[in-house]
């Protein structure tokens, strides 16, 4: 295995990281500014209110994306497989 190979499973593994992390990620921004500008409207100042909805979101979103992300795990460790089988 040379250099190049190496960097390129580097890029594909943050790349998938990515992918994985990013809509999880995403989602949680999204309900922490809806809490947020709901707070700033009723100025209600609760510090604990921002927490339990975004968890619940957050959740939510990997048991719904959860076969997505098998799929892009399955597909990279079958890609990474066979690069370890062909450098046999």
């Amino acid at each position: 295995m040379n250099q190049t190979e190496i960097i390129e499973l580097a890029r594909e593994a943050v790349i998938l990281t990515l992918q994985i992390g990013a809509p999880v990620m995403i989602v949680g921004l999204i309900v922490g500014v809806l809490i947020a500008l709901v707070q700033a409207l009723t100025q209600i100042q609760e510090m604990t209110l921002v927490f339990v909805p975004k968890i619940i979101a957050i959740f939510a979103a990997i048991f719904f994306l959860f076969p997505a992300f098998v799929s892009v795990m399955t597909a990279y460790m079958q890609s990474l497989a066979e690069r370890i089988i062909g450098m046999g």
